[in-house]
Order: structure tokens, then sequence, then C-alpha cells
């Protein structure tokens, strides 16, 4: 039986504004399919976004949604979920978004392990202003503020989350789509400050830019660059240069902040009743 993708849109907003080729709508269905799998109530859930081509996913799922400003999604999910702690909140966020302007949110929410969900869509580029190069455009590549290849050291979201504290750190691709639906899932059921990077595709202002002929290369590159992190510990150097890990990278257990903040409240107001007596 087909998956039933309308009980979950709002009427009246397709067809979407992503370009032809994009893989933002893989990711839209693989998100949905995670979330019915889950049974998740659509009144539970929250999806929060900033500004960028990822951020319009909100505006099309018929969940509680909030579309914030440039690079402060995750402040605002922050806000969301200690001030409804029973929902699920994800955060969906382009690579600018997340890791430049959002930087600093980003690495505090990792740091606090609040129980959001980051689910970070790495397109390597500004897709939606002009094509500027990201914190993640690749060493050489070209874009609209490096046309004669990029010079600046490309940051990796997953090691940049671990680092940073996030407790669930992952990795998949538009490719790799049964994968990918696991891993949202994974990212979701984790209690913690969970960051998925997904890699996606942007044939409009990356691929013409960088030899990528159409958006199908785009798709095979991913599916010949990307390796099960099984796989990948176990190989030479020399045999994973210019590839990445894929699957669950990291996970640990931790206090949630949002628990330990509300503790903290519980307990001081047994002080104040105690001294009160």
């Amino acid at each position: 039986m087909a998956f039933d993708y309308d009980q979950y849109i709002r009427s009246g907003k397709l067809p979407h504004i992503w370009c032809p080729g994009c893989t933002y709508g893989i990711v839209f269905k693989s998100l949905l399919r995670a979330v019915d799998s889950l049974k998740i109530p659509k009144d539970d859930i929250a999806l929060v976004s900033g500004i960028g081509c990822a951020s319009r996913l909100p505006g099309y799922v018929d969940w509680n949604t909030l579309h914030t400003t440039h690079g402060r999604a995750i402040p605002f999910a922050t806000g969301l979920k200690m001030a409804r702690p029973d929902k699920r909140v994800l955060v969906v966020s382009g690579d600018g978004d997340a890791t430049a302007i959002g930087g600093n949110h980003f690495i505090h929410a990792c740091r606090r392990n609040i129980d959001i969900t980051v689910i970070v869509l790495n397109n390597f580029i500004y897709g939606m202003t002009g094509g500027q190069h990201s914190p993640t455009t690749p060493v050489g590549h070209m874009a609209t503020t490096m046309p004669f290849g990029n010079i600046d050291p490309t940051f990796n979201i997953p090691e940049l989350a671990k680092g940073a504290g996030a407790t669930w750190v992952g990795r998949g691709t538009a490719y790799h789509v049964p994968a990918l639906d696991k891993l949202i899932i994974g990212a979701i059921e984790h209690k913690g400050l969970s960051v998925l990077e997904i890699i996606n595709a942007c044939p409009t202002t990356h691929g013409r830019r960088n030899k990528f002929r159409s958006p199908t290369d785009m798709l095979l590159w991913m599916k010949d660059t990307a390796l099960p992190a099984s796989a990948f510990e176990k190989l030479p150097p020399e045999k994973t240069a210019g590839k990445f890990p894929t699957g669950v990278l990291y996970k640990r257990e931790a206090p949630e902040f949002s628990e330990t903040y509300f503790a903290m409240v519980e307990r001081l107001k047994k002080q104040k009743e105690a001294r009160e007596e």
C-alpha cells in the first residue's frame, strides 16, 4: 500500500518552491515516513526552521511549525522545549543557517544536551541567497563568493556536534533513502540533543559551478562517496580519502537539560517551603 503523504501536508501549499533536481523533497518525504512510523500525534510534534531553502519545509507540513529568523531556529526551539517539554521538537536547518550565522547557538545547544532533534540539510552552499560559499563548501569548489575556488577549511558537522557535546550524532544522504528513514527515527527517539547531517544536492547553485552535469550525477556522487561507518572504520586512510562515513557516528547517555532544569525548580520550591514552615 502506498504511503499517504497527504495526511501530513497542508492543503494548498504544493507545489513546493525547491528547484528541479533538489533533493530536499526526498528528505521531506523521509521525515514524514519517520514521524508516521513513530506514531507521534500531529499536535505533539513541533518543527522549527530558520532561513534558507531548508527553512521552507515547515510551511508544507500540518504540524505545529515555527519559521524563524536566519540562524535562530535552535534558540527558538530551545524556548519551545522549555515551555512545552512534552512536545517532540525538531529543527530543520541548512549548513549555512546551522553552522555559520547559527553556529554559536548550535554549539551551545549541543553543550546543554537539550532534547531537540537538529536535522542539518547540507548541500555545501547558500542556495537561496545567491550561491555564496558556506562553512561546508569543499575546498576548491566554486561559489559566487569564491569564484576561483574555496580556500576556507570546511566544517565536519558530525565532529563539530560531537566536540560540542551532542549525545547522538549521525549522517545520512538523500541517495540512501531506506537508511535515512531509520536515521531520522533514531535521532527523534534519542533523549538529548541529536544532530543528523543529511548530505543533499543543490544542482542550481552548487552543481552547475562544480562540473556536475545533472542532479543524477550529484546523487551518484553520494552513492560512490558514502560508506557505512562500520566499513569506513576498518579501512586504512588511503582507502577512505575523499569519502565519508554514514550511519550513527556517536551516541552516549547524559542528563537532559530541561529535566535537569525542572528538577532544580522543584528542589528550590521544596527548600523554600521548608524555610517557611
